[in-house]
């Protein structure tokens, strides 16, 4: 097992987007990893013995973008329908590869292996079964076990060979078997080893075709996984393609910006060759949304060179750890990461237009009610405000403004540049712009530890600009609280949501940040929820419910947009609880553990309702199943009431 040193590469370049060179693997007529461009995938939620519906919704999938369409085998009779199925859709034109997905049944996948172009085995359930027990392990013991995994894959891997059938190697977090919790917990590292271990039966009998995936519902997790994976395959010689994905993201905005903030971290390091957004949505939907995540990186415009850096890394890419940073007011520190609102481009400003970010006034009753994501700043330039604005929000304005008319009013800040800023006090609260591009003498912050930087550049890669900073500041022992301006300017808001969010996303988790300010010509309320929706993406700032939601598959036993709709209906007042809501028991048991609650379909018109990975109510009918789980989180003491419209 490779230790996860702070120091290890993961990529070609942290400062750049140089891809990863990966095998290049062949999937039927598909070409995937190498120098080939990056490939859209998705699953059916169909029923895979009805073969009609099967070829119908692959069909739409493939005319929507699809390049890999993957189907449930969970038993023989569906591995040998994937025949019938591939034959109807060569019958009707359609050569796009199949993928079939196995958990639990190796004999399932044998077959499958022999009629289709690529099999999916879970390293956590293929060979081991999951009790949710601590095994004490011996070393002997232990590899006693890795001898029994070998016998029971290695057959698999024979059929592979003979058919010319490629392989995915797909670690879930929410399945790792009891064997590699009882050995490593559940960590980044159990992931990468539960995969490596099949990889190197594998290799052992000279079967290269071979794709890896490391899938979590947390970006944290997920993301350092496949780093650590990453690093493992450079340190072994040998890189497979990357199959990225952050799995049960969830539905419509939640699940695209938690989807970005994911893949776009990898793709960010030039890791990843194919990606699939796991919406809780119609598999259709979810190409265009992947092929937008990607024309990000597709484009090398308005790239700016950075030179070569020769600093320590300041912090483990494996491990999250917050940077530390200096304590302003509210910013900095424990602080969690505050958002900025931008109205300097607005003709007038006035109490209607902070509805937008959070902010309700009430003529009646002469106040303001703050929403669950309300913004803590708003940036007016050369605006200025003639009403009172609430007393938890801070006004930041261009200096010569605020020199004019807010220098001695309370909440109002300046804005300044690096040059400007030794005019300003030493203990004069401030933000300081710096774009990483200019050459800055960054040794001035030193002498103003009240100030926060606001990173901003017009580059396109802020992600590499923005993390060269947080390398300088640590090299200079800089403190300063730190904030990042992004702007984009898409016009479609899926577009902006998910350039945005990928940009973002790995500064948060690599634990860089202490505030985030998003631009653009979107309406403020979009602009708005989708900086706090990061925030709760990278899980550095909690401001509602988290859904980890599946996105359906033919395992799945009961409707599951609907269900996540009508949870959703009840729950969504509930600030900082996570509910899982699983189709099946394949993840379901396994991602509990990462939520509050849990809803897991375990038959047909059948619920178990969990509490973290704890079964709590058994097949509980489906008809009551949504009343129960609220009865189960008030019996918790987690819930609250949802205040009056």
């Amino acid at each position: 097992m490779i230790e996860a040193n702070k120091n290890l590469n993961y990529c070609i370049n942290m400062f750049d987007r140089e891809r990863l060179p990966t095998v290049e693997v062949s999937i039927g007529s598909l070409k995937l990893g190498g120098n080939n461009s990056i490939r859209v995938q998705s699953m059916t939620t169909t029923d895979t013995m009805n073969t009609e519906l099967s070829v119908d919704q692959s069909v739409r999938m493939i005319e929507a973008g699809c390049e890999l369409v993957r189907l449930t085998a969970p038993s023989k009779n569906e591995a040998e329908n994937l025949k019938v199925i591939k034959q109807q859709l060569v019958d009707k034109g359609y050569t796009t590869p199949l993928v079939a997905d196995i958990h639990f049944t190796p004999n399932a996948a044998e077959i499958a292996a022999k009629h289709i172009e690529k099999v999916r085995v879970n390293p956590g359930n293929y060979a081991d079964k999951k009790k949710f027990e601590e095994i004490d392990f011996t070393e002997e013991s232990y590899q006693k076990e890795l001898i029994r995994i070998e016998e029971k894959f290695t057959p698999l891997i024979h059929i592979c060979k003979e058919n010319n059938t490629a392989m995915r190697i797909g670690t879930n977090h929410g399945s790792l078997s009891d064997r590699i919790l009882s050995k490593y917990g559940d960590t980044p590292e159990g992931m990468v080893e539960s995969a490596m271990e099949f990889i190197r039966i594998c290799e052992k009998n000279e079967f290269y075709n071979l794709v890896i995936s490391m899938k979590a519902s947390n970006t944290l997790v997920m993301v350092q996984a496949y780093r650590l994976l990453a690093a493992s395959m450079i340190k072994n010689g040998r890189c497979y393609p990357l199959h990225l994905g952050v799995t049960e993201a969830g539905d419509g905005e939640d699940g695209r910006i938690k989807s970005a903030v994911g893949i776009g971290a990898l793709l960010e390091d030039g890791l990843g060759d194919t990606i699939r957004v796991s919406l809780t949505e119609e598999p259709e939907f979810e190409m265009p949304v992947a092929r937008k995540l990607i024309e990000k990186f597709e484009v090398s415009t308005n790239i700016f060179t950075l030179p070569e850096v020769h600093a320590q890394r300041p912090y483990s890419p494996f491990h999250y750890e917050r940077r530390h940073s200096s304590e302003t007011h509210n910013i900095g520190g424990k602080h969690v990461p505050v958002v900025i609102a931008d109205f300097s481009n607005k003709e007038t400003i006035t109490p209607a237009n902070f509805y937008g970010f959070g902010y309700n006034y009430s003529v009646q009753l002469d106040k303001w009610n703050l929403q669950d994501q309300a913004a803590d700043y708003v940036f007016i330039g050369d605006k200025q405000i003639d009403f009172e604005v609430p007393g938890t929000l801070g006004v930041i304005c261009n200096i010569q403004n605020w020199k004019t008319n807010y220098s001695n009013k309370q909440g109002f800040y300046p804005l300044v540049n690096l040059n400007e800023l030794e005019a300003l006090s030493n203990d004069q609260m401030c933000f300081v712009t710096v774009d990483p591009s200019h050459e800055n003498n960054y040794s001035t912050l030193v002498n103003h530890p009240k100030s926060v930087v606001l990173l901003d550049t017009e580059y396109s890669n802020k992600t590499q600009l923005y993390r060269y900073i947080y390398f300088i500041f640590a090299e200079l022992n800089i403190n300063n609280a730190v904030i990042f301006k992004i702007s984009d300017k898409a016009t479609d808001p899926e577009n902006y949501q998910l350039n945005v969010s990928s940009s973002a996303g790995s500064l948060f988790i690599d634990g860089f940040g202490d505030g985030l300010m998003l631009t653009g010509t979107q309406a403020q309320t979009l602009i708005n929820s989708t900086a706090f929706g990061i925030l709760q993406a990278t899980r550095t700032r909690i401001s509602k419910t988290e859904y980890i939601s599946c996105p359906s598959c033919g395992r799945t036993l009961f409707d599951l947009q609907e269900t996540t709709a009508k949870i959703r209906k009840e729950t969504s007042h509930l600030k900082g609880i996570k509910i899982g809501i699983m189709g099946c028991i394949v993840n379901g048991p396994g991602e509990m553990a990462d939520a509050d609650y849990g809803y897991v379909g375990t038959g047909p018109g059948k619920i178990n309702l969990y509490k973290e990975k704890t079964v709590v109510k058994k097949n509980v009918p489906e008809d009551d199943a949504v009343h129960q789980l609220i009865e189960l989180i008030k019996e918790n003491g987690d819930w609250i009431a949802p205040k009056e419209a």
